[in-house]
Formats: structure tokens, sequence, C-alpha cells
């Protein structure tokens, strides 16, 4: 498998070089995770660090590389945005109903 080292920059990563394994395009992965085990013996914390490219190139140059960025709020958006899926809902979220409402495929008084 190919790797390159690649640049870490903010958290407690930052200024590191790392090889990291390149997927089958030849690019590392968008998210890097490191889980960090806890001294006291609890679940790791997981660092999240997002692929972005090393600096801007000139047009129609060969592309400058990849670092990764410290993502402190971690998880969130990183989850694939297909067209056919369910948004994420909160449980304390109740469906907004109206009463007066007609239920789909039934006929109103109105509308006859």
């Amino acid at each position: 498998m190919k790797s390159e080292d690649t640049p870490f920059v903010g958290g407690p990563l930052d200024g590191r070089v790392l090889p990291v394994l390149l997927g089958m395009t030849g690019h590392p992965p968008k998210v890097y995770r490191v889980p960090v085990p806890d001294a006291a013996g609890g679940p790791p914390t997981v660092l999240v660090y997002r692929r972005i490219p090393a600096a801007q190139g000139k047009p129609l140059s060969l592309h400058p590389g990849w670092k990764y960025e410290f993502d402190p709020e971690g998880d969130k958006g990183g989850r694939l945005k297909w067209p056919w899926s369910k948004p994420e809902t909160t449980p304390d979220a109740a469906p907004h109903t109206d009463p007066d409402a007609t239920p789909r495929g039934k006929p109103d008084d109105a509308d006859e």
C-alpha cells in the first residue's frame, strides 16, 4: 500500500507530519480519526482531522498535496449526504400536527 507524508495543523498533532495510507484514487481519506487512550482507563477520546488542500495551486498545474486540519467539533457533519437519506431528528422534536388539516388522500368538504 502507498502512503504519503501528510502535515497536521491545529490540535494536539499540530506541526507533526505522519505517513497516511492512500486510497484507491491516490488520495488520503477525507476524515482522519485518532483515538487517544484515557489515563483513567475510560473510553478513548477521538481527535478528528479533516483533509484540506495544502496550498492554492496555479491553474492547470499539479495538485499541491493535502494537509489535515483539526476539527474541534468532532464527528458533526461527517455523515454521507445521499439525496434519499432522512434528515437527523432530535428525540424531543415532535412533528407539527394541525387538528383542522385534512389527511392526505382524503377529500375535504370544500373540495366538492
